[in-house]
């Protein structure tokens, strides 16, 4: 699929002139920071150098005052609590944090976590049904609630209290009536950073319970392995808050991760230092597995699991259904691809993808979603039967809100929520047709040719002499990578191959590259690139966008430019 490359705007020379000299490093690494709003040397400090010290006041953070003191006072009454998480990771990590931390000095407690396929996403009242029947008078509901009003309203009647920590967007004026909302988008929420994954949430409501009652931040900070995962795996942005949080995580989850990680990182065969990518491609599938196949307690089992045999054993199981969701992912995403395929020859489809089977696996269809973006790159949405519904999940592209879109039609749905690029949504069979006209509707009058072609961001024009380790060395330390702060992708022009090129299974291209007027050369490799191979062996001059990355090969350590696409002059 051609991309259309967009250079992000020149930083300001003398800014990235004065911040090189302040920090004695390359002026490609200063203009990166600037462009990343890092233009002073306090700023880099505490960029190159998170420190926990840096974290908001949870206080500022609406109704969290209320929250507090409704824990303390359940905990002192003795009441029972229910920690209620959501069935992805953010959901599964989210009452691992919370009830791990809470399990330490009290024991009244519970954790719920609704099937996907019996109760589906958020709150539902099977959970609030169950919980009152174990006498529970508190529930402390994670990642999700924020638009459960009627599922609240039933709890409330029960005499069943809630406190919501939820990262999701509000219905505007709309709050259910809990006794405490913990979620920074609302509009009235004053605190400084918005984008918390839904276990940051529940992190910070932990860390004012801490502080309220003198509770050493040390014991909470144990857990940040977790919430290093959670940030990961919701690919929420890494700046501000999540990129302290995200930092500090990793680094007990290289130094020393709970035991329940420890066993998915080793039954996985994850190299360290483990990086965001080793969440989001080893970590997360493993604890998403369970919610998606069979159901998410089997996955915050492991990581509440403190035995190492044990968790050694979840681990395996863990693994072993998650071979079976790529399976099911497999099938479903080429039957989804003949569907997109027939759907093509009629044109008043193309803007966005809306496929429906009724026997598709609720359980992979957010994944099938995604798999079609990277195929046809329109905004998408993959509906499956479930308890006498339609229920889907809906992915987007950049620039295209589709949660916004969701919202344009939901007169004709009976429950969505989500993001800006995620989202998920119910509806009945009756309004299937007229859902499938009003939300490609909203897509004609939104989208736009350039918003259908996939964007290539670039970050920097480079002259390949200037890659060294030290250069490289010191893109390491921007780490954590992940929106806003992605793994930087340069350019180079004028660029030539060396006598070495070669192509791999027929898909892959490998070659050595050099800059006309150079001699210095750098192995690159270019993933699905293979189609470019008879006009780059004509010798003639061509552009490529790259990540630098090490690349280790029997002992020998090189550097190595991941290619993410090639273009040629006219």
């Amino acid at each position: 699929m051609q991309k259309r490359w967009s250079y992000k705007p020149l930083p300001d020379e003398a800014k990235t002139a004065q911040l090189a000299k302040d920090l004695n490093i390359n002026t490609a690494i200063t203009a990166l920071l600037v462009q990343r709003g890092v233009d002073s040397y306090e700023q880099a400090k505490h960029f190159f150098r998170p420190s926990l010290q840096d974290l908001h006041n949870p206080f500022l953070m609406k109704d969290m005052d209320k929250a507090v003191a409704r824990l303390e006072e359940a905990i002192f009454r003795r009441e029972k609590i229910m920690v209620y998480g959501d069935y992805d990771v953010d959901g599964t990590t989210s009452v691992a944090v919370l009830y791990g931390f809470l399990r330490k000095f009290y024991t009244n407690l519970e954790y719920y976590t609704p099937d996907r396929n019996t109760e589906g996403y958020g709150i539902s009242e099977q959970g609030i049904k169950w919980g009152y029947d174990q006498n529970v008078k508190l529930i402390i509901a994670l990642d999700c609630g924020i638009k459960a009003q009627e599922k609240i309203a039933y709890a409330k009647n029960l005499g069943v209290d809630f406190i919501i920590c939820d990262h999701h967007r509000p219905d505007k004026d709309n709050l259910p009536l809990a006794v405490a909302v913990l979620d920074p988008k609302r509009d009235d929420c004053p605190y400084p950073y918005k984008e918390l994954s839904g276990c940051g949430i529940g992190f910070k409501f932990l860390q004012a319970f801490c502080i309220n009652n003198n509770i050493p931040l040390e014991k909470l900070y144990d857990f940040l392995d977790l919430v290093a995962v959670s940030i990961g795996a919701d690919i929420v942005p890494m700046n501000g808050e999540n990129r302290i949080l995200a930092y500090y995580g990793l680094k007990k989850l290289n130094a020393n991760p709970r035991t329940g990680l420890k066993a998915i990182i080793e039954t996985a065969g994850l190299k360290r230092p483990l990086e965001v990518s080793s969440i989001v491609f080893g970590i997360a599938p493993r604890i998403n597995a369970s919610g998606r196949i069979t159901h998410a307690r089997q996955a915050i089992e492991l990581l509440l699991c403190d035995d190492y045999t044990k968790a050694a054993t979840l681990a395996l199981q863990a693994n072993n259904t998650n071979e079976q969701r790529r399976d099911f992912d497999v099938n479903i995403t080429q039957e989804a691809f003949e569907m997109i395929e027939l759907q093509s020859q009629d044109k008043q489809t193309h803007l966005a993808t809306i496929i429906y089977k009724e026997d598709w696996h609720k359980g992979v269809i957010g994944i099938v979603a995604s798999r079609c973006i990277d195929k046809y790159y329109r905004p998408t949405i993959v509906l499956t039967s479930s308890n006498n519904k339609i229920t889907g999940s809906a992915r987007s592209i950049q620039g295209f809100d589709i949660y916004e879109a969701l919202e344009y039609c939901a007169d004709v749905l009976e429950q969505y929520g989500g993001h800006t690029h995620a989202a998920g949504l119910t509806l009945s069979y009756e309004q299937l047709p007229a859902f499938k006209s009003k939300f490609q509707q909203i897509v004609a009058e939104k989208i736009t040719a350039e918003i259908l072609t996939p964007t290539l961001n670039i970050d920097l024009l480079l002259n390949l002499d200037w890659i060294s380790f030290k250069f490289l060395s010191v893109l390491k330390q921007m780490q954590p990578f992940g929106p806003e702060n992605m793994t930087p992708v340069f350019a180079s022009e004028e660029v030539v191959a060396d006598s070495v090129i070669k192509t791999i299974k027929g898909e892959h291209i490998k070659m050595f590259v050099k800059q006309q007027g150079s001699h210095r050369t750098v192995e690159a490799v270019g993933f699905g690139l293979a189609h470019h191979y008879e006009q780059i062996a004509t010798g003639k001059p061509f552009k490529i966008a790259y990540q630098i990355v090490e690349n280790e090969y029997k002992g020998r350590v090189s550097l190595q430019l991941m290619l993410k696409d090639i273009q040629f002059y006219a």
